[in-house]
Order: C-alpha cells, then structure tokens, then sequence
C-alpha cells in the first residue's frame, strides 16, 4: 500500500498547477515614461511573491513601483522596473528569462517549505556560519580554510546587532572540486565551530556543511532570523546618526487583514530583504503597494497568517516591527567600503583579512566573488577599536601592504576624513602591533594541530599566553581530549 505524506502531496499538486497554469509575463515598454512594466499572472501559491522579487532583484533590476494581489488561487502583480542606471530595460529576452525562472523547471519553482534553494549543480562545498561578531573574526576563518587547504570561491558576509553570519563555497585546493569526504567535512567543521565559541556567548555558534550551492542573500536572512539578530537585548543598534526605519503593525478590523506599513531611505534590494522577513515569518501576503521613486522608499503590505488569521497580540506586533527593522539593517554598509581586484590564488583571502586586522580594521561586511581567474571582492571596515570611520592613515598603510593598484576606496566620506594624530608611535604600540600578528598566527596554527590530531606539548606555553586560556582548554577538550591533561598542567606552571 502506498503511503502519501502531506508534504509530498502538497508540492506536487503545486506543480501540477504550475504545468496547467504556467506563469504569463508580459513586458511593457510604451505605458509608462521612466520604467518598464512587468507584469506576472499565474496560478497562486505559498512564496509565490517572494519568488518574482528574487528573480527581479537576481536580474539586477530596481523596482521603483510595484502593486500586488493573490487574494484568492491567482497571483497578479505588476512592477514598475529600471536597470541599476535607473533607464528603462532594453533587453529583449527578458520576460523569457524571467518566464524561465518561474517556470516548472526554474530555480524559483522549488517549494520554500525547504530552508535552502539549490542554484544549478553541485559544484562546490557550502559552509553556512553564524555566532558572535567580533574584530578578527572574519581572518580567523579564512586563516583556518587555508591552513585546511580549501580554497574560497566565493563568499558573503553579514553583521548586525553584535551577531555575524556567513555562507562560504569552497573546493578542494589540489584538485577544485567539492569536498565531500565526511571525515574532513567534520574536522572542517569543528575548527570553525571553535573560533566561533571563542567568546562563550550565551547564543550558541552554529556551523553546518553541505554539497551544493544556496541562494546567498534568503539564506543569510534565514539564518540571522534563526539567530534572532532582531532581539537588541541591550546591544548597539547604530550610531545615533543613522536613521531609522519607521515601521507600524495595525489590524484591519473590517476586511481581517493585518496592515503593516514602512518607511525607511531607499536603496537596491530593499523589498527583497522585507519580503523575506515576511516569509521567514510565516505571513501570507495578499496585497502589497510599493513606491520607492525618490530617496524614501514606502511599503505597505496586507498579510494574514498561514491560517488566515490576522496578528492579534501586541507582543506579536512589536514582534515584526522588530524583524523588519532587523532585516533592513542587516544589509546596511557601514565603514569605508574597499575593493579588492586581482588575480586569484589560495590563501589570497588569509592574507587580505590578516592585513586588516594587523592594521585596526574590522570588517562589518563582505562579498566575495570569482570571476575566471579574478578574484573580484568588496569589504566594509571600521576602526576596529571604536566602531568609528577608519582614518585615512590606516587606510593608505593597508593599501600599500597589499598593493595600491590591487585595492581601491570606494566611498565618498573617506576623502573627508580627518588626519590621524601624530605622535602616537610608542613602544606599547610596537609590541600590540606584533603580537597581533603572532596572535592569530599561533591561534591559527594551534587549532589546526588539534584538529590533525598532533601533539602539542612543545611551546604550549607559549600557545596559552597568546591564544587564551579558556579557548584553548575548551578546544583541547573538544577535538583532541588526550591533549587536555597537557593543557591544564601547563596552566599551573
């Protein structure tokens, strides 16, 4: 006898819908004078809207206007569209790409009940990271993968709230294929596990490692919506410059419905990272109007629940006010934004971070890509030390380390800021500076010893008065147990 379960039955009715009703766009360049309209039809079902919005924002394109409805087994929406030079589109495929990337057999098609959305074959290792931000993380990380001989194809890294998350593709440095020996998959796992609980947070670190790709951007808010980074909990939520978004949660009494309404500037990729939120949340959005013509952008969504019904409790509503203020910070730059293009190689990352570090720099975002043989990346920094606008000084020492022709300063406020205070030099300076870089280094070292397994009795001293001696009594714990007798008995001496 056949056995059925829910799950299954419901994607495949979804995709029977989608085979008798396939997606109709149609692309309309004469109605308005400024944009292109697109409009979608199809048959309605769960994260229909947030499927549209990630194909447009994928395709780069700015939606300046956008009007939706799917009250009811229909979805209809219609947007107001430009490229990122905000001139109306010019390419003539793409309705068809769009119409392909909803269709049956599109990346969009895949049900959102599953966390992760596959992107093409499986081409490189994923490891997905969230913990506690703090300055150096990132080098450690990198340092750690290079050591293991995984090269990084490509990477993004978001902080908000003191909370950091990561979703990193790697391959094999020997041969550039995934790595799915499960053996060092764990042991991968396990050191990156450790340089995240480095701080004994009371929010657990996360690692996970899998086979495949991941649409980067809805998992990074997955998983800093599972870390709950909307939960302030008396952290820093911004500088007291930065403005706000403005955000209001009320029911609709008469047609049942919830109306949650925003405010915020605008900027790319801004209805992506709400809709998202909506999602996460598990909220059905039945109508939305989204203008974002001038420098402020105005959302206001109609949502009920899965069920049907509407919020109905104030906890609940500060609830999304605050998620939704989370996610549109979440994607927020702060710091002098740099960009790093050269030829790629293994380690290339290890070193870049390294040099942050070693000069005061923290990132607070990343994107890394490959292009060919470029390596094609773009890092936030801040001063490490005070959260504050990087002096220029520190700027141009970091340029000249890794090559002035290979990193550029792309960022307005950098040409204006103030000179660093001279007279500074001091022996104490000196010392932090190198040992900083013998910090990391031993650290690096240290984990990837344990990791393989190797004694460490040698220098384990020396190891414990750079790296720390709770961290390092806890890994040793952790990954090699034989070592933690060695580790206690040096800490007595």
């Amino acid at each position: 006898m056949d056995c059925w379960s829910p799950l299954t039955t419901d994607d495949e009715f979804e995709k029977l819908l989608i085979r008798m009703n396939p997606p109709r766009v149609t692309v309309d360049n004469v109605s308005s004078r400024k944009t292109t309209l697109i409009k979608v039809d199809s048959a309605n079902k769960r994260g229909s809207l947030l499927e549209v919005v990630q194909v447009l924002t994928d395709l780069n394109l700015l939606i300046k206007r956008a009007y939706i409805s799917s009250d009811g087994e229909w979805f209809m929406d219609v947007f107001h569209v430009t490229d990122q030079h905000g001139n109306k589109l010019s390419e003539d495929d793409v309705a068809e790409r769009i119409q392909q990337s909803l269709g049956p057999r599109g990346p969009g098609f895949h049900s959102l009940r599953r966390s992760v959305s596959l992107q093409g074959a499986a081409k490189n290792t994923t490891i997905e990271l969230t913990g506690r931000d703090r300055p150096g993380l990132l080098s450690e990380i990198f340092a750690v993968l290079a050591d293991l001989k995984c090269n990084v194809v490509a990477s993004e890294v978001w902080t908000h709230n003191s909370r950091m998350a990561s979703v990193v593709y790697i391959t094999d440095e020997a041969t550039g294929l995934p790595i799915d020996d499960p053996d060092r998959l764990t042991k991968i796992k396990q050191l990156l596990l450790c340089i995240l609980m480095g701080d004994r947070d009371k929010r657990s670190a996360n690692t996970a490692v899998s086979v495949g790709s991941t649409h980067k951007e809805r998992r990074l808010h997955q998983m800093m919506y599972a870390d709950r980074d909307y939960d302030m909990d008396g952290a820093d939520c911004g500088s007291a410059s930065e403005r706000n978004p403005f955000v209001t949660v009320e029911n609709c009494v008469d047609k049942g419905y919830t109306v949650v309404s925003l405010r915020c500037p605008d900027r790319p990729k801004l209805i992506f990272d709400t809709v998202c939120t909506l999602t996460d949340m598990q909220y059905v959005v039945y109508h939305a109007i989204i203008i974002a013509e001038g420098p402020e952008a105005c959302q206001e969504y109609f949502i009920r629940h899965m069920d049907g019904s509407p919020i109905n409790s104030e906890a609940e509503r500060q609830r999304v006010i605050d998620c939704l203020e989370a996610a549109i910070r979440r994607r927020t730059s702060e710091g002098v934004r740099l960009e790093l293009c050269s030829e790629d190689r293994v380690g290339l990352l290890s070193d870049v971070t390294r040099i942050f570090r070693e000069n005061g720099l923290s990132v607070t975002r990343a994107e890394v890509t490959t292009r060919g043989s470029q390596a094609v990346n773009v890092f936030f920094v801040t001063d490490s030390s005070s959260g504050h606008p990087v002096k220029s000084e520190a700027i141009e020492a970091v340029r000249k380390e890794i090559g002035l022709t290979l990193l550029h300063v792309n960022d307005e406020a950098y040409s204006k800021s103030p000179p660093q205070e001279r007279g500074l030099l001091s022996l104490g300076n000196i010392f932090r500076s190198k040992s900083e870089k013998l910090f990391l280094r031993a650290r690096v070292h240290f984990l990837v010893d344990l990791g393989r397994g190797i004694k460490v009795a040698i220098n384990l001293n020396f190891y414990l008065v750079l790296c720390g001696f709770v961290n390092i009594v806890m890994v040793a714990q952790k990954l090699h147990p034989k070592c933690s007798a060695e580790v206690h008995s040096a800490m007595m001496v």
